[in-house]
């Protein structure tokens, strides 16, 4: 007589549950990772990536299809942009400098100057090396431009209230850069899929003045409004005893939520928005406590969507998948890495306001993540460039992701020793 769960159509190896064992299994491992990450000489995304390749050796041996960056790219850019709307939001967090030019110069050097030349130098490597056309150069450039908020703050600064020893101009730079560029960059995304599109000068005229100029100005300015009123409503409340300090940590889901999905909604940056909507709660409630604490729920958040991200990616690998960069695609690894970023950094900070030290943290640490899977994932969408070279320029960003992963993972801890700087406190 058969098992009655056979005679329902149950089956021991059901991949469903399979799945369910592995994510569990997953998250254990995460947790593992997460503790006491400073002491060892790697970060925890690293070993999310293993995992994910090692998931996506699992599914070739049951005969499950991965998630394809291409075919599936829709449901690749929400995870990934749910990921970055909270990560954004917990930089803004972390600022505790005052609004002066000369507080945030070195902030301003990297998204006025270092952005757009990185973006420049992908672009022509991208149809010079690589053969690419001018629109899916650009954007490849504005895919990879950004420093990832995600994975930039395992180096940044810390949680609100943690005072790093001195000097720590390095760190906030990265993390108010990571916090910003990643709004800032698609501007430049969106002008590779114009011009990939065949649009006129005219168009580039209505980018510049509605991508570049409105689009950013109303983002900020509405995460800022936003940010600020969403504090002046909940301190109260909370001080009142209406809004109970156990949930303290959901108001950094809310409040990236409210804002990210306002600025969209009315043609803004919402990623711009996340990150002026953090500083702005952070003005208005200074004291550490209660900022502390809505800090900590975004970054449990914030880690369990990095995972997330990092896991899909790893798993989408195949042997196929790493032949479509070609030769050319998978040298800009190492020209990203290697010269592009460190020559912009140390170009337009030769004068200050870093020292030497401090620049060389700053060019290696310009790390590639979250932000460019959802970018790349963005672009399919659209739909403007041929198979062929979306293919070439999908998986050129993601391998380029991947390494930065690895290569920034593993010499995060050195590199943070040798130069002087304590990494981030867990």
């Amino acid at each position: 007589m058969a098992p009655i769960a056979a005679e329902l159509g149950l089956s021991a190896g059901d991949p469903y549950f399979i799945g369910l064992f592995c994510a569990g299994l997953a998250f254990l491992v995460a947790i593992a990772a997460l503790s006491y990450q400073s002491e060892r000489a790697f970060s925890a995304a690293v070993i999310y990536l293993g995992l994910g390749l090692l998931a996506g050796v699992g599914l070739y041996v049951l005969g499950i299809e991965p998630l394809d960056p291409i075919e599936d790219a829709e449901l690749v850019s929400r995870v990934a942009e749910m990921a970055l709307l909270v990560a954004v939001f917990t930089a803004g967090l972390k600022m505790e400098r005052n609004f002066t030019f000369a507080s945030w110069r070195s902030v301003v050097l990297l998204i006025a100057l270092v952005l757009p030349a990185t973006v420049a130098l992908i672009a022509a490597f991208g149809t010079l090396v690589m053969g690419l056309s001018l629109g899916a150069a650009l954007i490849l450039g504005g895919v990879l431009a950004a420093t990832d908020p995600v994975l930039a703050g395992d180096i940044g600064v810390g949680a609100p209230g943690d005072q790093p020893r001195e000097p720590e101009e390095p760190q906030f730079a990265i993390t108010a850069e990571a916090g910003l560029n990643d709004g800032l960059s698609a501007p430049f995304v969106l002008l590779g899929i114009l011009v990939a599109g065949g649009a006129s000068a005219g168009d580039v005229v209505e980018w510049a003045f509605v991508d570049l100029l409105y689009a950013v100005v109303v983002g900020a300015s509405l995460g800022a409004a936003g940010g600020y009123g969403i504090a002046a409503l909940a301190v109260p409340l909370r001080k009142r005893e209406l809004f109970l300090p156990q949930f303290d940590g959901f108001v950094s889901i809310a409040a990236p939520l409210l804002l990210y999905g306002a600025a969209e909604a009315i043609g803004g940056y919402g990623l711009v928005a996340g990150f002026a909507g953090g500083l702005a709660f952070r003005r208005y409630e200074f004291g550490h406590e209660y900022n502390r604490r809505v800090h900590d729920g975004a970054e449990v958040v914030e880690k369990l969507l990095e995972l997330t991200v990092i896991l899909v990616l790893g798993s989408m690998v195949t042997l196929a998948a790493l032949d479509e960069p070609g030769v050319a695609g998978w040298l800009l690894v190492p020209a990203l890495l290697l010269v592009f970023r460190p020559a912009a950094v140390f170009l337009f900070f030769s004068y200050g306001p870093l020292t030497m030290r401090g620049c060389g943290f700053v060019a290696w640490f310009g790390v590639r993540g979250v932000a460019a899977v959802y970018f790349v994932t963005v672009a399919v969408q659209t739909g403007v460039l041929p198979l062929g070279e979306l293919s070439t320029v999908v998986w050129t960003a993601l391998v380029c992701v991947m390494a930065s992963i690895v290569v920034h993972g593993v010499t995060s801890s050195p590199v943070t020793r040798t130069l002087g700087y304590e990494s981030r406190p867990d």
